[in-house]
């Protein structure tokens, strides 16, 4: 696939983003070299090649989610000055 100049205009315009005119011929070059790297990927032969989506055949060895219970709002609000219930009393900033 060759970018040309109206290629990169429709790029530019759906990206939102302006290339400077110094910078089009590089850029061009270098998305050229993108596009002919994806085709070769694409000249690989995949069909005997199965996905593989899990390598374990059991599932993911997870741990078991288990509630217990925890105190943590407790430690960290022991640390400030001031508290109201589970929250930090702090001074109204906003009129």
């Amino acid at each position: 696939m060759n970018i040309d100049d109206k290629l990169l205009d429709k790029l530019e315009k759906l990206s939102s983003i302006k290339i400077k005119d110094e910078k089009r011929e590089e850029i061009k070059q270098q998305l050229s070299e993108i596009v002919s790297f994806v085709d070769i990927l694409n000249e690989l032969d995949l069909s005997k090649d199965n996905a593989v989506v899990s390598i374990t055949s059991g599932g993911t060895p997870l741990r078991e989610d288990k509630i217990t219970a925890s105190y943590v709002i407790d430690d960290v609000l022991k640390n400030s000055p001031s508290r109201e219930v589970n929250f930090f009393v702090v001074p109204k900033i906003i009129e």
